[in-house]
């Protein structure tokens, strides 16, 4: 009888999981069939993770932007960024250059590393710092070694760069202290994201195991929040600018 028991017992764990991991699965699908139904506009990041991106494709589908991976730290750079960028340009894409940042390296060393590559003549969109880590730092700290970063690449580029980081770092370690920046936040749920103090949200990173023509395996996708439009991304260029 104990062993009928089990047998059951075992069988009724094995429905529930299979029955969430199902319930998972199709709230991926709803985050992603989004861009098929929806009049958001949508976009995409991506790496050399990514490998070699048939752009060919990927304009042809419904995305109207896309962050490329430049640089990260004080000299690590991207192997696909050039390439990325040059071929992206061509197949009508709006692109922006972002820069992983590391708040141990010194502020002077990702900022040069990130300009050698990320020349405002070659950008449509505003720079973006990708903020993922403290790398240990407490709280205080780590923001005073990313204020510092953030008001330098304002200086360096006359115009405030677009902060990514997920929505639960936001809540722990930026909430009420970024409100100058715009922000796209990650947060892969059907729910849109909300932050606990309340701000505005330019962008969502709804998924980061988006599916893409042109592209190899997963990929992030992201869309605009609100009546935010892609005008507000512009870079704002210069006469006499490299």
């Amino acid at each position: 009888m104990r062993y009928i028991l089990n047998c059951l017992a075992v069988s009724l764990l094995t429905t529930i999981f299979t029955l969430n991991t199902f319930a998972r699965d199709d709230m991926d699908d709803v985050c992603v069939a989004c861009e098929d139904t929806c009049s958001h506009v949508h976009g995409i990041d991506i790496s050399h993770y990514q490998g070699e991106v048939f752009w060919e494709h990927v304009g042809d589908t419904k995305m109207a932007y896309c962050y490329i991976k430049a640089t990260e730290g004080g000299d690590k750079i991207d192997s696909r960024y050039e390439n990325n960028l040059k071929i992206g340009h061509s197949y009508g894409i709006k692109v922006g250059s972002y820069h992983f940042y590391r708040p141990k390296t010194e502020q002077e060393l990702q900022l040069n590393n990130f300009m050698v590559q990320c020349k405002p003549s070659e950008q449509d969109l505003i720079p973006m710092i990708d903020i993922e880590t403290t790398n240990g730092l407490p709280t205080e700290e780590f923001c005073d070694s990313l204020f510092k970063f953030l008001d330098m690449v304002e200086r360096a580029y006359k115009q405030r760069p677009l902060l990514y980081t997920g929505a639960n770092f936001y809540n722990k370690h930026l909430a009420e202290k970024v409100d100058r920046y715009l922000v796209m936040i990650a947060q892969y749920t059907p729910e849109e994201p909300k932050l606990v103090d309340e701000r505005d949200i330019t962008l969502w990173q709804y998924t980061g195991k988006g599916s893409l023509n042109g592209v190899r395996g997963h990929v992030d996708k992201s869309r605009f929040m609100g009546n935010h439009t892609l005008r507000e991304l512009k870079f704002k260029h210069r006469k006499g600018e490299n």
